[in-house]
């Protein structure tokens, strides 16, 4: 029998559900907004704290196995790894 929670808007939710990363960042925004507004009860603001938190750990839990897989991907041929840092493109004068 799956687990039941209730989700960030009130709705049941199957824990084992699968939800996307930005969804899960949204799910976030929407809870800080409603516990921003001062318009919850104690109870409702503690129960979105908790679903903050849950959803908190989702989204860390998903980053790691992201940053995992990137390595994974990104390891030599001779087994080492070949970890450069991140560079955003820069951008060229003459292409504008």
């Amino acid at each position: 029998m799956a687990e039941r929670r209730q989700g960030p808007e009130g709705q049941e939710s199957d824990a084992a559900e699968t939800v996307d990363f930005a969804t899960t960042v949204d799910g976030l925004e929407r809870l800080v907004e409603r516990l921003e507004s001062g318009e919850l009860t104690l109870e409702a603001s503690l129960a979105a704290f908790e679903e903050g938190i849950r959803l908190t750990r989702d989204a860390q839990r998903r980053l790691d196995e992201a940053e995992l897989r990137v390595r994974t991907l990104t390891e030599g041929a001779e087994g080492g790894m070949a970890l450069a840092p991140f560079a955003p493109p820069v951008e060229d004068d003459s292409e504008r």
